[in-house]
């Protein structure tokens, strides 16, 4: 029978990530019409809470958009980059690239900065460009899934401010592990999504905008239709969605972010975030030959990348997976991109912990337990 054998693994990558019990059977409450007065019981609550998470940043509403968060980083730069705009792209590991391809796959007029990776964004060289290049907009992320680097969004936000331009922000795989600055940085937009650190499934994007986002998208022509942020915001005022939801992850993400924001507390799991990176970091100092990838002072709350001995290859990263997998997790082998590059560089491969959601300390704990004693039998 169809799905005798889908394997029940505890998930240690990057997303999607491990489902609290209670999450997934909200998946079995009753479907609804999402223009029905069924949506505000569900919508009604998500939203207020999504405002909660995110420290309720005056003057900004979320909207939700349909797909992964991937979509709601397409709408941000189809909706919010005219013509006329230049918009430069800051990357600091793959999904910052991804952010950049975008915005080129969208006809938009496109420099890039390009940091190493690892390294955080440095406002000195950020400065630099803004100066030779002159943007009217600058997308980055907020958390680099590839790299395990967190940049300083207010920092950011601010430099680009001061040279007249636009800051939009790539939040998904950190928001609900840490403070999203929002109410600080003050983005024109802040982009995020369900199936990171919220402890949900993939299917919706998140956006955080206010009316100096709506005047800028009116400037712009050709957003679209389900990436038009100004068609999107009517329907979000009503707590609902601009197309029809999955009621599914509807119910899921109701019950989810109650959870989050009566049950656990939205500091507590900020904390808990902050412990789970704090186990990482002192596994990877006891583990002899191995060391933290992402630069000091800018390390994820939400992800931990390893840079592995000089004995370590890609392929023997896969065999650690295939042999975690017999333990019964998901071992997360590095991003492929950024490993090959190293490789053909000379430099041994990195791989990813990822601790975000609704895994606990104890489970990273018994986690690295054993991928230390498999990592031990490559030496």
């Amino acid at each position: 029978m169809i799905g005798d054998d889908f394997a029940e693994l505890k998930l240690f990558i990057t997303g999607p990530i491990m489902l609290r019990e209670e999450v997934r059977k909200a998946a079995l409450l009753p479907e609804f019409g999402h223009r029905d007065s069924e949506n505000i019981k569900r919508f009604g609550s998500i939203m207020s809470n999504l405002m909660t998470i995110a420290g309720n940043p005056e003057g900004y509403t979320p909207i939700i958009f349909n797909g992964s968060g991937t979509n709601v980083l397409e709408a941000s730069v189809r909706s919010l980059v005219s013509d006329t705009d230049k918009v430069l792209n800051v990357s600091v590991g793959a999904f910052g690239d991804l952010y950049g391809k975008l915005s080129a796959a969208n006809g938009k007029n496109l420099v890039s900065l390009k940091f190493p990776y690892g390294k955080a964004i440095d406002l000195k060289v950020l400065e630099e460009s803004l100066i030779t290049h002159n943007p009217q907009v600058v997308t980055f992320t907020h958390n680099e899934t590839s790299t395990g680097v967190i940049n300083d969004v207010v920092a950011v936000c601010k430099m680009i401010k001061a040279h007249g331009a636009y800051a939009i922000v790539d939040g998904v795989s950190i928001f609900g592990g840490t403070d999203s600055t929002i109410s600080e940085a003050r983005p024109l937009m802040y982009c995020t999504s369900t199936q990171k650190s919220l402890g949900l499934p993939a299917g919706f994007g998140i956006g955080y905008v206010n009316d100096e986002t709506l005047e800028k998208a009116a400037g712009v022509k050709s957003r679209g239709y389900t990436t038009d942020i100004l068609a999107q915001i009517e329907k979000a005022k009503l707590c609902q969605t601009l197309t029809t939801p999955s009621g599914t992850l509807s119910n899921q993400m109701c019950v989810q972010l109650d959870y989050i924001v009566n049950t656990e507390t939205v500091s507590v799991r900020f904390k808990r975030h902050e412990e789970m990176r704090k186990i990482s970091h002192d596994w990877v100092a006891e583990m002899e030959g191995y060391e933290l990838f992402a630069q000091e002072g800018y390390r994820s709350p939400s992800l931990t990348t390893v840079k592995t001995p000089a004995y370590m290859t890609i392929d023997r990263l896969k065999e650690v997976k295939e042999l975690m997998r017999g333990y019964g997790y998901l071992f997360d082998p590095g991003y492929g991109k950024i490993n090959k590059e190293l490789q053909e560089q000379g430099e041994s491969p990195i791989f990813r912990i990822g601790h975000m959601g609704d895994i606990m300390p104890d489970m990273v704990k018994d986690y690295l337990k054993i991928l230390g004693e498999v990592l031990n039998s490559f030496e």
